[in-house]
């Protein structure tokens, strides 16, 4: 065999190995812990909807998914660690929608949320809900105005941190109400929350996952869910909308992102063991008993969809006047 003929089959061998290497570790993965970084403390939404898929996709990979909290910035500490992380999918981002919020809040990231990342799946779309403490002397939302009316920047409403969807959501009210209710941001629902039933806040337009457990146990009051429709988790509780401003209608959403250059075929393993996961019956019974609709959508439909909340989120933005640098 000459040199030459020697030299191009070892070409050609060397190009169908790395042809089908991709397949074969997309086919073999995950071989160890896959991690779930959640960028905000434990007890918030986004960290209790993280730990009921990891659960579940544990199960069903046959590998642990470990939930790591890496809170701060307005969930861009943890999702700068998943976006400069190792595109081989062992980590991954667990994030609501302030993912394709924070485009339009910061004129500066360290990252791009839209083309650093690829869309793997959404998980579940979550009205927000109207809470107050037990103490606050409100029983509806037009009380709750009427109070915020007489007492101009008394009452603070709260919220898991600047430019998330409660916070939005907070700032479209006052807009609406005509009201003025001071600001006061967390990092994270579930610090929040604690402030909420300890009396140290007024309100918190919330999302459901992190307060219905704190209604059920009546240490909150819910006067208001923030969707056009009311909801089956809380048939009796009015929508803001109706409750005396029409048109009032946001909600939140919880999806999976991996870093950009992870391989189609982990993505789309990863998508589908999602899917499978919430079609569980004990997964989704365990959504809808937090108020969240479960979704398992292909990284098509879900790139698409960041894409045109990513143009929604941002006229919202901008018509709040929200702006972070």
């Amino acid at each position: 065999m000459t040199f030459m003929l020697r030299f191009t089959l070892q070409a050609f061998c060397a190009l169908a190995l790395a042809a089908v290497m991709p397949a074969a570790s997309a086919q073999s993965y995950p071989v160890k812990p896959v991690r779930f970084v959640v960028p905000y403390p434990p007890g918030g939404p986004t960290d209790i909807l993280g730990r009921a898929v990891a659960q579940a996709l544990g199960e069903s990979l046959g590998q642990s998914v470990i939930v790591d909290n890496k809170p701060g910035a307005s969930g861009m500490i943890g999702a700068e660690q998943v976006a400069k992380a190792a595109p081989d999918g062992y980590t991954i981002l667990v994030n609501a929608s302030i993912h394709v919020i924070n485009p339009s809040l910061y004129s500066k990231t360290s990252f791009d949320a839209m083309k650093d990342f690829v869309p793997v799946s959404q998980i579940a779309s979550v009205p927000l809900i109207l809470v107050v403490g037990q103490s606050v002397p409100a029983n509806s939302v037009k009380e709750l105005i009427a109070l915020a009316k007489a007492s101009p920047g008394k009452l603070t409403f709260a919220s898991s941190s600047v430019g998330a969807a409660p916070h939005l959501a907070g700032e479209l009210l006052k807009r609406m109400a005509g009201v003025d209710i001071v600001h006061v941001p967390y990092k994270g629902s579930g610090p929040a929350t604690a402030d909420l039933i300890g009396g140290h806040v007024t309100m918190m337009i919330d999302s459901m996952p992190s307060s219905i457990s704190h209604v059920k146990a009546g240490k909150l009051k819910v006067l208001g869910v923030s969707t056009a429709k009311r909801i089956s988790a809380l048939p009796d509780t009015p929508t803001i909308a109706e409750s005396g401003l029409p048109g009032f209608d946001i909600a939140t959403w919880y999806g999976v992102w991996a870093p950009a250059g992870t391989s189609k075929e982990i993505v789309n393993r990863l998508s589908g063991e999602i899917a499978k996961a919430l079609k569980r019956a004990d997964l989704k019974e365990r959504l809808a008993g937090l108020g969240a609709e479960p979704v398992g959508s292909t990284p098509a439909e879900f790139a698409a969809y960041c894409e045109s909340e990513f143009k929604r989120w941002g006229r919202v933005v901008k018509e709040s006047g929200a702006k972070l640098d």
